[in-house]
């Protein structure tokens, strides 16, 4: 039987990006992305809820994050889910699931103001050709 992780989200970012080095110099960043969800509940109140997920992305692509990203901006992910297990300094086993991140777009609309001039060249074509929908479309 075939097997697929494909992850697609899109949210803010909870915190800075934070890049570092493996021994072997490949560029590596780190961060933290907030998506919403909201309904209606069956009593007519409008509910939402908030999940954060941690990320992980390698390379050129790390750099360039950490080059453009910053907390609160708004961007579209497509990775897969890893999981990762390591023993705690006090000796217990933790583990955790992440995103390891394959492509990113930077979205422009991220209520900063003048956010949107930091974008590359090639995120700003991406948006010029596809608009952002309105407000009640974008799920943060």
């Amino acid at each position: 039987m075939a097997n697929y992780n494909k992850i697609l989200l899109m949210g803010n970012l909870t915190r800075d990006p934070q890049l570092s080095y493996t021994p072997n110099q490949t560029a590596v960043v780190d961060f933290g992305l907030a998506t919403n969800r909201r309904w209606t509940a069956q009593d007519g109140s409008q509910r939402e809820e908030t999940c954060f997920v941690d990320c992980r992305a390698f390379g050129r692509q790390a750099e360039n994050m950490n080059k453009y990203l910053s907390k609160g901006r708004l961007v579209f992910i497509e990775g897969r889910l890893t999981f990762d297990t390591w023993t705690a300094q006090d000796g217990t086993k933790r583990s955790r699931h992440r995103v390891t991140v394959e492509n990113c777009q930077f979205m422009p609309g991220s209520g900063a103001p003048g956010s949107d001039q930091q974008l590359p060249q090639n995120s700003r074509a991406d948006y010029d050709s596809n608009p952002p929908r309105s407000d009640d479309d974008i799920p943060f």
